[in-house]
């Protein structure tokens, strides 16, 4: 095989000579198409075994088929004068050949390529150290020679202390991609750019590619807050981080951007405090999104560093704190060390001028215009400081209602569901992400067959909600009617306004009451149906939309502390929060998580780090609830009564990983039941000690934790409910009986205390797998509104150095394989089954450990389903095993049909510095919500190679779920 893209066909076509190839040396010439034809031709060639003459009239129709695919990608987002480098060029004939499912030709494409790229690093070694003859455009806009010594020494202090990271070959890949007269930011960013090409090849490159942005970062932060340039390193910091905070807060306050108030904290004690070296714990991921997203700016300058960060959102939550400074550094120190991280809003806000915190509203839409139009007003309004909605619908009347005002007949929900829609896209939280909302409606009501299909790419555009997730809110007596195979009656709730708040049997009762009523003409509005037809068209959308989610209304409330104050009508926008709304309360709940990678070793969890962990965060969650900034009445009226907070986890995958448990096992059930049985222990315990510090929270009396009934106890209501039908688990090993007898006695500082989020993005900034989350793909690109990233599984590559098997050919098939290890036949069965891809297990699994959870959780959790070829058994077995299990929610179901890998390589492709790159790379622009491995849309897909058709699943990496963390 020829070197790749070298050789020449006189037939294929040619663009414009305005376009020019960057090549390794420097030189550019004009961009010609036949030598992509050539190579592409060598190619097949090598791997199929016959002569270059007997090839090429059988391949020319596809060689020039290819050719025209590559060279129109490569030019359709060029611009008037674009300078293509070779690599790019490459790498599009691979994505090409991928396509085209040529697989094995495209891996030895890889691997040759490799083979060339070792051969050009001895030959071209001793140029190393020669400094580039080229000038650079600083910031004054003086061009000056490039200064390579000081490029070299920032490589070096990135790549220090990280094992397998080669810094000459990322100075390598930097020269290739340098011009004369680029700017210095052009600079910064090349550097930060030639490590990340190297991300695939060991995940170490992703913590110095995180170094590098964060020296561009500490000199922009430190230039802003003295005035001065500056040029600083690892060393410096710690010696001025100090000085540098005390500067910030000034700063930040005389901006109006920081709360006045944080100005007289000690703050020399606090600068004291701050551990520089912890700004050296981020991936790059993590990074690049507070960089985009958290950290405080003015006029696009960032003058916030990573520790000042954390400290600020720590004295935005000690505010109130006797000791403030003290409890500052407490919170600080959970957080840096990403022991436990906020949810989003709170990163967002705390400390600021405008300090909204709380995660998720929940409210509830009453039968009249006044009340629909409000809606809209408190959505948006609540929305727009990052708070994420859920929305019961269940009260409006449906379609054919009578209108007593106007005596005509009602549209129905659905129109006022649109306007929904509409809202939550207009109102994007100041571009920091967009905005989410989730509309809820019971099983019963007469439009629900409308509402299934909102999220449907076909239909009348005026009666779809393509923005707005929607979920069901099924009665178990809808169920039971399923199992059974009878009919179900649906009503407009105008007629039946009490079924609204009625759940177990008093639902049951009643419900059958007005089954009889309309039977005898009393009821106007009303259609029987199959409940099984239902239930399976219910289960069809879920697969074809990813809509709408099912969620058990009977659990959520049987198991409710506050049934003596409402009852639950919805959850949230994730379907973790399980809180009462009502026409005059808007429920609000303030989310944490803690990391549980970083408290479990190979020998298991690290209790007394776990306890102080949780004892911390709660008290920082209740906080929250004091200082946070209410939008509208009625979330403020609801959360000083109630004081909700919901404590979940994250990093649980890891934490399986270091203890070489596999997730599809019974230890992983036991384990899923033991961390969380210590969590909630803790969490019950930290908010009854709030209570005797502070008091209990106002609609205490009368709830179950006064009558000394704990989530595990509860349990019975669900179980008493469905006649013992439940498949339930009462195991505990903890000292229950006293925390029982202290809670009754002492109070609880918080109706609610626990709920395990998706934390999308707060996972993200601590480098750990989201949430419950199985690992999605060991190498992978995942997508944010920061950019695309590729993701790699760092808990793999260890155990495959470990056993001599990491190398390029294992890049390659593991990109081949969609970043499954189960094909690869040199890796051990052992590592197959602990690394195991969220499509190659059983969701049962899933179902089981989740039930084991949510016996300890007084709220709910975000529990995603995988499936792959499902099939209508299938989906009705996993949903009804979760009902049984005493689940009260489920999230998204995801299918392998809506997700693929990209194939051909991931380098190029990854993160908003190279949108340019990525955009030839895969040849349409650049798109959060379009890039390799997601989905494009709740309605398309973007996997390479395919022509965009409706997916039967919602994207693995959907931006919306930031929402919630």
């Amino acid at each position: 095989m020829t070197e790749p893209a070298t050789a020449v066909s006189p037939t294929a076509p040619k663009p414009s000579p305005t376009v020019r190839v960057l090549r390794r040396d420097g030189t550019t010439s004009d961009f010609d198409a036949g030598k992509i034809a050539g190579a592409l031709t060598e190619a097949f060639v090598a791997v199929e075994g016959d002569s270059a003459a007997a090839a090429q009239s059988r391949l020319h129709p596809l060689v020039s088929d290819l050719t025209e695919q590559v060279r129109a990608a490569l030019t359709r987002h060029a611009g008037p004068a674009p300078v293509l480098h070779i690599e790019q060029i490459q790498d599009q004939v691979e994505l090409a050949l991928m396509r085209g499912g040529y697989h094995q030709v495209a891996r030895a494409y890889v691997l040759y390529r490799e083979e060339h790229a070792a051969a050009r690093r001895v030959t071209t070694k001793s140029d190393d150290d020669t400094a580039p003859a080229l000038t650079v455009v600083g910031n004054d806009g003086e061009r000056r020679p490039l200064d390579w010594t000081r490029v070299c020494t920032i490589a070096d202090r990135a790549g220090s202390g990280l094992s397998d990271v080669d810094v000459p070959a990322v100075l390598r890949e930097l020269r290739a991609g340098l011009y004369d007269g680029m700017s210095a930011a052009e600079l910064d960013e090349a550097l930060v750019m030639a490590a990340r090409t190297f991300v695939e090849r060991a995940p170490e490159y992703s913590q110095m590619s995180a170094r590098l942005l964060l020296d561009t970062l500490q000199r922009e932060a430190l230039s802003f807050v003295t005035g001065e340039p500056a040029e600083t390193d690892q060393q410096q910091i710690r010696v001025h981080y100090a000085t540098y905070f005390v500067d910030y807060v000034r700063r930040g306050v005389e901006l109006d951007m920081l709360d006045p108030e944080l100005a007289t904290f000690d703050l020399q004690r606090l600068g004291d405090a701050l551990e520089a070296d912890r700004d050296l714990a981020f991936d790059f991921l993590g990074l690049q999104t507070l960089y985009d997203r958290y950290f405080l700016h003015h006029d696009g300058k960032r003058f916030e560093l990573p520790q000042a960060f954390f400290m600020r959102v720590a004295m935005g939550l000690a505010l109130r704190e006797d000791d403030r400074e003290a409890r500052a550094i407490e919170f600080y120190r959970a957080l840096s060390s990403f022991d436990f991280m906020c949810s989003t809003p709170t990163l967002f806000n705390a400390g600021t001028t405008r300090p909204q915190l709380s995660s998720c509203f929940l409210t509830t839409v009453d039968d009249d215009l006044n009340s629909i139009f409000q809606s809209y007003r408190n959505n948006a309004l609540l929305a727009k400081y990052s708070g994420g909605l859920g929305n019961d619908w269940t009260p409006v009347r449906g379609l054919g209602a009578h209108i007593k005002g106007t005596n005509g007949t009602s549209q129905g929900v659905v129109p006022f569901l649109k306007i929904a829609n509409d809202t939550a896209v207009a109102v994007n939280q100041g571009g920091k992400r967009k905005g989410a909302a989730c509309a809820y409606l019971e099983t019963w009501h007469i439009d629900v067959e409308e509402f299934l299909e909102l999220r449907k790419n076909t239909g009348d555009d005026r009666r779809r909600t393509p923005d707005m997730n929607t979920a069901n809110w099924v009665p178990d007596e809808f169920l039971r009617r399923v199992e059974a195979d009878e009919k179900w009656t649906l009503f407009s709730p105008d007629e039946v306004p009490d079924l609204h708040d009625l759940y177990g049997a008093e639902f049951a009762e009643r419900y059958r009451h007005y089954e009889a009523a309309a039977q005898r003409g009393e009821i106007r509005v009303f259609r029987q149906v199959r409940a099984l037809d239902l239930w399976r068209r219910m289960l069809t959308m879920l697969f074809e939309t990813g809509h709408p989610w099912i969620t058990f209304k009977d659990p959520c409330n049987l198991r409710s502390p506050q049934q003596h104050a409402g009852a639950v009508h919805s959850s949230n926008l994730c379907t973790e929060i399980t809180l009462n709304t009502s026409a005059d309360e808007a429920a609000v709940c303030n989310l944490g998580s803690v990391n549980l990678a970083r408290h479990v070793t190979a020998e298991g969890i690290d209790h007394e780090r776990l306890e102080r962990t949780t004892r911390t965060a709660v008290r920082m969650l209740d906080n929250v609830i004091d200082i946070n900034f209410y939008t509208i009445p009625e979330a403020s009226r609801s959360n000083l009564k109630h004081r909700p907070v919901g404590l979940g986890l994250m990093g649980y995958a890891d934490a399986l990983f270091a203890q070489r448990i596999p997730v599809s096992s019974p230890e992983a059930v036991e384990f899923a039941d033991h961390s969380m049985e210590l969590v909630s222990y803790h969490a019950i315990a930290a908010s009854s000690e709030l209570a005797g510090e502070r008091g209990s929270y106002t609609s205490f009396d009368g709830s179950l934790w006064s009558r000394g009934i704990l989530p595990i106890d509860s349990l019975r209501f669900v179980d008493e409910a469905r006649g013992r039908d439940a498949e339930l688990d009462y195991s505990s090993t903890l000292d229950w009986d006293n925390l029982r007898e202290r809670v009754r006695t002492q109070g609880m500082r918080n109706s609610n205390v626990m709920a395990i989020a998706p934390t999308a993005t707060i996972s993200n900034i601590c480098g750990i797998t989201q949430s419950i989350e199985p690992v999605y793909r060991n190498l992978y690109v995942k997508a944010n509104m920061s950019g695309d990233f590729t993701a790699i599984n760092p808990s793999l590559v260890h155990d495959l150095r470990a056993r001599g098997l990491w190398d390029e050919a294992m890049v390659a098939d593991l990109k081949y394989s969609d970043g499954s290890v189960r094909a690869i036949d040199r890796i051990p069965d052992e590592l197959k089954e602990l690394y195991a891809t969220a499509f190659e297990i059983d969701s049962s699994w899933l179902i089981k450990a989740a039930a084991r959870r949510q016996k300890w959780i007084d709220q709910a959790q975000s529990l995603n389903l995988y499936v792959t070829g499902a099939s209508g058994h299938t989906l009705d077995a996993l949903y009804r095993l979760a009902w049984r299990s005493g689940l009260k929610t489920t999230y998204y179901l995801r299918s392998t049909a809506a997700t693929h890998v990209e194939k051909s390589t991931l380098r190029g492709t990854d993160g908003k510095l190279n949108a340019v790159s990525a955009q030839l790379a895969t040849g349409k622009p650049t798109d959060s919500t379009a890039s390799p491995g997601t989905t494009a849309s709740p309605g398309t897909t973007a996997s390479p190679g395919t022509t965009p058709a409706p997916v039967s699943a919602c994207s693995v990496d959907e931006p919306e779920c930031e929402a919630c963390q």
